[in-house]
């Protein structure tokens, strides 16, 4: 039986934990392997994997989906990364469109409910380097990425199991929360990220995002750049129509892929919205809400030895969907 999340003592408070990854997890867990995926529409995808994928095709594989503005250097996917090697499994990350470092092409970059690209990155996998056994975890808007995904896909997805972190499963209420309190303090940091992005891209593409960079200058919360870009680029009315057309907790019924989801209750970054209703959960989707955490934080252990409780709860929680399936898979059976 798994152990609950402890924080660090001293350290329960929310922001402590939100932070304490970025000051805990300063050095690199591994050095990447590299390597850039065409996508069907003259796009790029880039992919960090632990080790050579050519190298390691019978291992186990975990593929991880990072949450807004993140990347491989995100403390929480190196280290999930490392962790994954050390349990003798291949992983990677795939970076949304714009987040490995350069600007994407195409007119359009990602967001919470676009699944196209890891649906069309899961088929290349399996076909470039084999039919192994298939997790994947989504972290933050990567994890509602996910649960949408998983709900589109039914009972055709080829995933084995899967796992959702401190994800905004209803996007509306979210996005309000980030403009309240403390939390305004996130919207800003996001903001910067987000905007200094699309400025590289429009630098680089100019006429690839629906504004200019006079009007990107001007925005001043997320709702804002939803309306004018991300809704725009993806052919939303605007940013409530994109909100409540995307989020992943509708599609939570129709998920028949083995499934844990994880938030904490003192996240900043959400809601009670984003909390399941437990009886309408489908067979085999667990829901685990603990006390402490922050958002996507979770350091429990000493301020002398700080332990990513993620980085033991995912491995031990997967592994026997990726070890031994077939004992597993009878939870959905008839479902």
């Amino acid at each position: 039986m798994y152990e609950s999340f402890q924080p660090i003592r001293g350290a329960a408070n929310p922001h402590l934990q939100t932070i304490l990854p970025r000051l805990v997890r300063r050095r690199v867990q591994l050095e990447p392997h590299w390597q850039r995926l065409d996508t069907p529409d003259g796009d790029f995808i880039d992919l960090a994997w632990s080790e050579d994928p050519a190298l390691a095709k019978d291992k186990p594989r975990m593929v991880l989906f990072h949450g807004l503005e993140g990347n491989f250097y995100s403390p929480y996917a190196h280290g999930l990364l490392h962790a994954w090697r050390e349990q003798g499994w291949l992983g990677v990350v795939m970076h949304f469109r714009g987040c490995s470092g350069e600007p994407n092409k195409q007119l359009r970059i990602y967001h919470s409910g676009e699944t196209e690209d890891a649906r069309f990155f899961l088929n290349w996998l399996r076909e470039t380097y084999g039919d192994v056994p298939t997790g994947a975890v989504g972290v933050s808007l990567g994890g509602n990425m996910l649960a949408c995904y998983l709900g589109e896909e039914g009972t055709r997805c080829q995933l084995k199991a899967a796992v959702v972190v401190s994800a905004p499963l209803m996007l509306e209420p979210c996005a309000e929360r980030l403009e309240r309190g403390a939390s305004r303090f996130y919207q800003r940091y996001l903001l910067e990220q987000l905007k200094l992005n699309a400025s590289r891209k429009l630098a680089k593409y100019p006429g690839t995002l629906p504004v200019t960079l006079q009007q990107l200058k001007s925005i001043k919360r997320l709702r804002e750049f939803d309306d004018a870009i991300t809704s725009k680029a993806h052919g939303f009315a605007d940013a409530l129509d994109y909100y409540r057309r995307c989020s992943g907790m509708p599609l939570l019924s129709q998920v028949r892929t083995p499934l844990l989801i994880i938030h904490a209750k003192d996240d900043p970054f959400m809601t009670p919205e984003v909390i399941p209703p437990l009886a309408d959960l489908p067979p085999g989707v667990e829901y685990q809400l603990t006390e402490h955490g922050g958002h996507v934080g979770f350091v429990s252990g000493s301020l002398r030895n700080p332990q990513m409780w993620l980085e033991q709860r995912i491995p031990e929680w997967i592994a026997p969907y990726l070890t031994d399936f077939d004992a597993k898979s009878s939870l959905f059976i008839g479902k």
